[in-house]
Parts: C-alpha cells; sequence; structure tokens
C-alpha cells in the first residue's frame, strides 16, 4: 500500500521526542503493510489520509481549437500566481518528499523558512488543507502514442477519480494542433465518454497544448490551478516557441505535472530533448515531472500526482520590497526537518512577477 511519513501534532513540551517516535513506528508499520502487498503493487504508491486541519478527436480532431498563435503576447495572461501577490502577500504551494520521494505532511511553520531575492521573509500565515483545483489534462495523441493510448487513457481516468469532489476539469488533446475535447467539468461520467472516442495520429505539438492550457484556465473557478501533460515525446509541430511558452508559463497561476513516457530510443532531436523540456516546465511552476518506465504503472504515478495537489502546504509572506516595478523576484523554500528525519527535498515555484501598480 502506499507509503506516507506522517509528523504529529503535539501541544506537549516534548513534541520533537514524540514526533521522532511515532514518525518511526508509523515508518516501520507501513513498510511491514508494503512488503504484505509487494506482489500487487510494484509502484511505492502515495496516499495521505484527509487532513484534520482546517466530439472526438482524431487526425483532424472537430473540438474547439486553440487560437492560432500571432506571437508571444497572442494569448497574454496577466501576472499573479498560485505563488501569488494579493494586497501586497505573496502565497507559494508548497510540496515535501523524502529520499524515496514519499510525500511528508505534518510539519509545521516553524520547519520552513522562505526567502525572496536571497533576503528571508517572515511567513505571515501558514496552511495545509485540501482546497479544490481547476485541473487542466494536456493529453498527447500523436502516431507515436497509438500504442501505449489505452493506458494513458485508464492513467488520466484513475486521477480524476481519486481528485477533491469539489476540483473541475478540462481536457485538451493534442496532435497537429491542439483542441479541446471536454469543457470545464466535475463529471467524470462526461470526461469518460469523451476520453473513449479518441484516436492517436500525426505529430506533436506539445507547446501549443501547454500554451492553450495555460491560457484556458482564465476560465477556472478555482484560485488553484494546475496542468496535468501527459506526453511521449518532444514538439515537432508547434507554432509557438519554447521562450514564448516559458514566458507564459512564469507569468501565470499554474503548476505543471507532466506524466512522460518516454522512448529510451528516440530517433529525433526533438525526442531527445522531450524529458528536459517536461522536466523545466514541471520544476519551474513548482510541479513535477515523473517518468514512465512501465505504462503498466501510469494509473498509480497519476494517483500520486492527485494525492500531491490535495496535500500541499500554503506559505504566504509580505515581501520587504513592495515596489511594483514588475520584475522576477526569486522565491526560495528551505525546510529544518525536525530532529530523527532525513534530508527532505522541497519543490515549490521559483518565482512571480511583481505587480507593475
Amino acid at each position: 500500500m502506499p507509503q506516507v511519513q506522517r509528523i504529529p501534532e503535539n501541544a506537549h513540551n516534548n513534541r520533537r521526542l514524540l514526533r521522532r517516535g511515532l514518525w518511526i513506528c508509523g515508518l516501520a508499520a507501513a513498510l511491514c503493510l508494503a512488503r504484505a502487498k509487494a506482489q500487487d503493487d510494484q509502484l511505492n504508491k502515495v496516499h495521505v489520509p484527509p487532513p484534520t486541519t482546517s466530439a472526438p478527436v482524431t487526425a483532424e480532431p472537430a473540438g474547439a481549437e486553440a487560437p492560432a498563435a500571432t506571437g508571444p503576447d497572442a494569448l497574454k495572461i496577466h501576472p499573479g500566481s498560485r505563488i501569488r501577490l494579493n494586497v501586497d502577500m505573496v502565497l507559494v504551494p508548497v510540496t515535501v518528499t523524502d529520499p524515496m520521494n514519499r510525500l511528508v505532511t505534518g510539519l509545521e511553520q516553524e520547519d520552513f523558512q522562505i526567502y525572496e531575492n536571497s533576503g528571508q521573509q517572515k511567513i505571515s500565515s501558514f496552511a495545509s488543507e485540501d482546497a479544490p483545483v481547476s485541473i487542466g489534462i494536456i493529453f498527447d495523441l500523436s502516431g507515436s502514442m497509438s500504442s501505449k493510448l489505452i493506458r494513458a487513457r485508464q492513467s488520466i481516468l484513475q486521477f480524476i477519480k481519486t481528485a477533491n469532489p469539489q476540483d473541475e476539469f478540462f481536457v485538451i488533446g493534442f496532435n497537429d494542433r491542439p483542441e479541446l475535447i471536454e469543457d470545464f467539468t466535475n463529471s467524470v461520467e462526461d470526461i469518460q465518454a469523451r476520453l473513449a472516442t479518441v484516436r492517436s495520429g500525426h505529430r506533436t505539438a506539445l507547446l501549443d497544448a501547454i500554451y492553450y492550457g495555460v491560457a484556458k484556465m482564465k476560465d477556472a473557478r478555482h484560485e488553484r490551478k494546475a496542468l496535468l501533460v501527459v506526453s511521449d515525446g518532444g514538439d515537432n509541430r508547434s507554432r509557438y516557441t519554447e521562450g514564448e511558452v516559458r514566458s507564459q508559463v512564469r507569468e501565470s497561476d499554474v503548476e505543471i505535472y507532466s506524466i512522460g513516457i518516454f522512448d529510451p530510443y528516440a530517433a529525433t532531436p526533438e525526442e531527445r530533448t522531450g524529458p528536459q523540456l517536461l522536466n523545466d516546465l514541471s520544476e519551474e511552476t513548482g510541479g513535477r515531472l515523473f517518468r514512465v518506465d512501465d505504462i503498466a504503472e501510469m494509473g498509480d504515478i497519476a494517483e500520486k500526482i492527485s494525492t500531491e495537489l490535495r496535500n500541499q502546504y500554503m506559505i504566504g509572506y509580505r515581501p520587504k520590497d513592495l515596489t511594483r516595478d514588475g520584475k522576477w523576484r526569486k522565491v526560495k523554500v528551505k525546510v529544518n526537518p525536525p530532529p530523527g528525519l532525513p534530508p527532505l527535498t522541497i519543490h515549490a515555484r521559483t518565482g512571480y512577477y511583481a505587480p507593475l501598480h
């Protein structure tokens, strides 16, 4: 079964020592349970209990096509993001994992430090809750996905079924160009029916699809926003450039997670650089790239991503520099593990643009 490190809350003076003992016990129990299920579950899935705190796409798709690219400002997204500046408060979503790539929950405000442009900031707010998310699914339907289409479709449905019931989703399929398969909905049945009709074929306009997905988020109902990209290779058809997409992603409020089904014997330069492209876009937004070694693992990986989105810390601070100059501000979050824990890894957005007015 999935394993997770939980650090229990403690109101007593010996909080640190008790947390360490409970964590070790919990880890030992989780390892025993995992061994019992080893033959049925080859992937170390992550599962975290609920927090106690607070028309078909074919070779020529017929859906709503992405607007034509006319330059970097064709679909301009206004700054202000999940790392969000609102009334001079910056909110940073944070995921924490251990050396075995498992989620770590139950950390407290005192365990974190946050910096802007190398200057330490005072944390003003701290929360960890399962708030609803607006999620866009970017689904690769190029010809190279033909043998992986069924598994990829199943993993998307698994992702949706394990999400917060209040989450909303849209689905964009792409080959030669991106197409809207299903608009915002929280109906699993509607998405399942639409995905059952898709077919693969032609080339890969990955960058155009990501650009369209970020732009589509202007219609989102929730403040938290994320894209799930499911693809097997690099871009070989887009009209938008990598630089234009990177700029748009930086200005957006969207976190990007990617499931990469990469061919180890990639024949073209685009296929060889595809993994790095998805990794860079994901990490810069605070998301992650998950590489698929066995397509049978895709469902478990999708569930793991869903769990991460439901178990993030939200750290807020008021910047010491309140200059409204529109410049890029680097943000870095650090965690100081409580005694007894191994080194932990932070996944968080790398910065934001200050407002102009």
